[in-house]
């Protein structure tokens, strides 16, 4: 449940947490969402979320969600609120589609406001490990003058797309697809990811899992997966399309495993997407910031 490895200092204003989920409208919430493509070009939907805890920079992977307010991202819980210091992260940023050294070809955006589950939030629960963040207007720094300047790119979902989102999917029925950006060590300290490419597992079937140390009930396990610290908060992408980039989210790396002891990680877990999952997203995708207003 590490987030990931060290970040590169970053300098945006940090993410706040949003008021009280209101109890599940359920017709409402149980509806899908239908993914979004960019104004112009490919989708490019996922990237890293960079913040800090207190003086610790950390980087998770995210993805952006199609919403109505064009701004919003899916990661982990922990990859946007600490529970046991009940604290939002800091200067927390999502860089969709990031460089191999540092670049931000599609902007950089700043966190507004968190939308969570109250049982990550009170207990740390990984059962609801999810965050949905609504975020600004992206920028760039553009040189001028012997120095930079914040340049605006307009919102997230106009310039990258936005992944479509699936609930009440029965484990078993389907096959998934996870992403991200894994760089910590595995079980035997080797390190064959180094975070800067985006990565997959084999498209599989999942199952339910329950880790009663962790205070997992019902848990979405994917097997076989080498994924290890880095790719928290990466999406899980049912009927994912090469080639327009596209499909519907219905979950995000939460917890790696080494279920069959040895040297590398062979599993990954994500919360189940439900319809309260659903509620937690329409929150996050009618949060309206000054930034956000065209």
């Amino acid at each position: 449940a590490t987030p990931g490895a060290a970040a590169d200092s970053t300098s945006a204003a940090g993410a706040s947490v949003a008021g009280p989920v209101p109890a599940p409208n359920r017709s409402l919430a149980a509806q899908s969402v239908a993914s979004a493509a960019p104004r112009s070009g490919t989708a490019r939907t996922m990237g890293k979320v960079y913040f800090r805890f207190g003086s610790k920079e950390y980087w998770c992977s995210g993805a952006a969600v199609a919403a109505k307010n064009r701004s919003v991202v899916a990661t982990a819980g922990h990859c946007a609120y600490d529970s046991r210091q009940a604290r939002a992260a800091d200067y927390w940023i999502f860089v969709p589609n990031p460089g191999a050294n540092g670049e931000t070809p599609d902007g950089i955006y700043v966190g507004a406001s968190i939308s969570m589950h109250e049982d990550w939030s009170g207990k740390g629960d990984y059962d609801y490990d999810y965050a949905f963040v609504s975020v600004h207007r992206g920028f760039t720094w553009a040189a001028k003058d012997g120095g930079y300047v914040m340049q605006d790119v307009g919102t997230l979902q106009d310039n990258v797309g936005g992944l479509g989102l699936d609930l009440n999917k029965k484990p078993g029925t389907y096959t998934v697809t996870p992403f991200g950006y894994p760089a910590g060590a595995q079980p035997d300290g080797t390190t064959p990811y180094d975070g800067k490419s985006l990565r997959t597992c084999p498209t599989g079937p999942t199952r339910f899992t329950v880790a009663p140390a962790r205070d997992v009930q019902k848990g979405v396990e994917l097997q076989p997966c080498g994924f290890s610290a880095g790719v928290s908060g990466g999406p899980w992408v049912i009927g994912y399309d090469e080639n327009h980039r596209l499909g519907n989210l219905n979950g995000v790396n939460s917890l790696t495993w080494n279920r069959n002891p040895g040297g590398f990680y062979d599993a990954v877990s994500s919360p189940y997407f439900d319809t309260t999952t659903g509620q937690v997203y329409r929150h996050a995708a009618a949060v309206t910031t000054p930034a956000n207003v065209t």
